[in-house]
């Protein structure tokens, strides 16, 4: 066991307990009856991946199989990793303590684009070749991948045998019974890959040959025979019949997020034109109330946890909200157990909502406008409108509030300098909207700014849209810093370097896999982090490889181009896609699923209506 290894070094590092597995809800099993090993790898460090819903489901569901065995392996801090290679000790799963090299997959969740350097850098500590094609025709370990961001994987194509689209809970248990039958039949990696590509929702990349026009645009996407021209991502039908886990694992120090979470819905009906995740995770679909409930009592009773998150893009979208909220308060509020209600909507927060949620908090308020004026909130489908946000802000001030955090983004499509100083007005009308009420005329204050750069993602409206340059970022930031006043406002922005490599990696195709490598061996990782990203060494890689940063995130891109992604079916059509792109641009709205369908092609996948 290499965890035996790092015991003596286990003083020298921060958080030692990060390394050493043994936590209340791990699941140990007997190697001698175990036919297939799963590491499931979360490419961040131990506090970031204990807190992913997604480890956690998938974890229990494959260990609910007797002969398969799923283990968990982080990314090691940078003290931890500077001890492995020293004293070679090779990347571990925690629960073993023994090298991932040596299981039969190794699998990545992307969930986010500044965290692919981390992927480079954990097999190399796996000792496992980094180049797919290094890999030769040993049938493990294979190295895979899923998560959003596979719904464009070309940046890592040349990284990995295969990706997973789409929801998980039943193609991962398909993929691994055909690898379990393949090798005790002897059957080599490519033998494996091919038969793998016939099951709905998993790509191989190597199986399909990219060529580009001279501009740099991509030409054509051709698969290998018997390899499927498009590949459809998978989709939970029922979430009510779908996977949850009774127990997790209870991490020994505190994660990111410090609770359980219970899924409530997937999807969002409200088609926000900058939200990748509202269209890679439609169709929409909700879990019953009982369901929710029964899940989260168990998840208590069984962890020991104090408190109880419900989890979705849109929570209050949840047609039964509010008898959810009742039936569980009844429970947390009995056994001490905060309730926490993330994803709250401006335009369906009401008193009878607020109520309820004094009773589980009262510190601050987070709300996402996302623009200043009614103008760009119409051209990103925001669909929300100033007075809603002041009568929303009204409620909360009357039930006792005294912090509202405000979410914007800068360089939004069609943005002007207006729209910035918009940002500005509307958080001051809210603070004089709290010290116009009688009861706070002398009261205390604070609302918070946070800004963000827009990101252009595949799958949305705007994946055709430039993201803004740095400078113009940098520009915006300072009129939006000049045209606030008050000392009752806070300001926060984002760094705009990542938020460019961030828009650059996800519109990216498979000629960006050199420049990620290259960028890895001149020492990136941990990008995610602000104080290791290096903005000179990714522009280097990219200038080592004659290629440019500004044509993945700055140019526009054509409704005929064929984009990188072309071949990937995440069930939303382009034509649908281009429509919202060009009522964008005449500031047109787009009612939400529940009042209209606008036809964008998720209820395919259901085989009916999403309502």
């Amino acid at each position: 066991m290499l965890k035996n290894k790092i015991e003596k070094f286990l003083l020298d590092v921060q958080k030692p307990s990060r390394y050493t597995g043994g936590e209340v809800g791990e699941i140990i099993k007997d190697k001698s009856e175990i036919d297939v090993r799963f590491a499931f790898c979360f490419p961040d460090i131990y506090d970031v991946g204990m807190s992913h819903l997604g480890m956690k489901i998938l974890y229990s569901l494959m260990n609910e199989r007797e002969n398969y065995w799923c283990e968990r392996v982080f990314a090691p801090w940078v003290d931890m990793e500077k001890i492995m290679r020293q004293e070679h000790i090779l990347l571990y799963a925690l629960e073993s303590g023994d090298a991932i090299k040596n299981f039969d997959f190794i699998g990545f969740t992307l969930q986010y684009e500044m965290s692919y350097t981390n992927i480079l850098n954990m097999l190399d500590l796996a000792d496992v070749p980094i180049l797919q094609k290094d890999r030769g025709e040993q049938l493990a370990p294979l190295v895979i991948a899923g998560g959003p961001c596979a719904c464009n994987p070309e940046p890592l194509a040349d990284f990995f045998d295969l990706f997973i689209l789409g929801e998980g809970e039943e193609v991962n248990l398909e993929l691994l019974d055909l690898y379990n039958t393949m090798k005790h039949a002897g059957a080599t990696r490519s033998e494996f890959l091919k038969q793998a590509c016939q099951i709905e929702g998993i790509y191989v990349p190597s199986f399909y040959e990219i060529n580009y026009h001279e501009n740099g645009t991509v030409k054509e996407i051709l698969p290998h025979e018997n390899a499927p021209k498009m590949i459809k991502k998978r989709v939970m039908k029922n979430l009510d019949k779908s996977y949850y886990p009774e127990q997790v694992v209870v991490p020994f120090i505190e994660p990111v997020h410090d609770r359980i979470s219970v899924e409530v819905l997937r999807g969002c009906i409200r088609g926000c034109r900058f939200c990748q995740a509202g269209f890679l995770y439609r169709p929409f679909r909700e879990k019953s109330a009982e369901q929710i409930c029964q899940q989260g009592i168990t998840l208590c009773k069984n962890s020991g946890y104090d408190e109880l998150s419900l989890s979705s893009l849109s929570t209050s979208d949840h047609s039964q909200i509010e008898k959810i909220f009742d039936e569980l308060l009844e429970y947390t509020e009995q056994e001490h157990i905060n309730l926490s209600l993330p994803s709250l909507r401006i335009d369906n927060f009401s008193k009878s909502v607020l109520d309820k949620v004094t009773r589980i908090r009262k510190s601050g308020l987070t709300f996402a406008p996302e623009a200043g004026t009614q103008r760009l909130r119409d051209v990103i489908n925001k669909n929300i409108t100033e007075e809603e946000v002041m009568k929303t802000c009204q409620i909360a001030f009357a039930g006792g509030y005294t912090a509202v955090k405000l979410y914007f983004m800068m360089g939004l499509p069609t943005e002007t300098d207006e729209d910035i100083i918009g940002i500005a007005e509307l958080a001051q009308k809210i603070v004089d909207l709290f010290y116009h009420m009688p009861e706070h005329a002398k009261g205390k204050l604070q609302v918070s700014v946070s800004t963000a750069t827009f990101v252009p993602k595949p799958f949305t409206p705007f994946e055709f849209e430039p993201q803004a340059t740095k400078d113009e970022i940098l520009r915006k930031q300072k009129i939006l810093k000049k045209a606030i006043t008050s000392k009752k406002i806070k300001t926060s922005m984002h760094i705009s370097d990542v938020s460019q490599m961030e828009a650059v990696l996800a519109r990216g195709d498979r000629r960006l896999c050199a420049v990620i490598y290259d960028a890895w061996k001149n020492g990136c990782h941990m990008d995610s982090w602000e104080e290791f990203f290096n903005a000179s060494k990714w522009y280097e890689a990219f200038k080592n490889n004659d290629l440019s940063p500004e044509f993945y995130a700055n140019r526009t891109r054509n409704y005929d181009e064929i984009m990188p992604w072309s071949h990937l079916d995440y069930f939303i059509s382009r034509k649908f896609l281009i429509h919202e792109n060009q009522k964008a641009h005449q500031e047109q709205i787009t009612k939400s699923c529940r009042e209209f369908c606008a036809g964008c092609g998720a209820n395919q996948s259901l085989g009916r209506a999403c309502f």
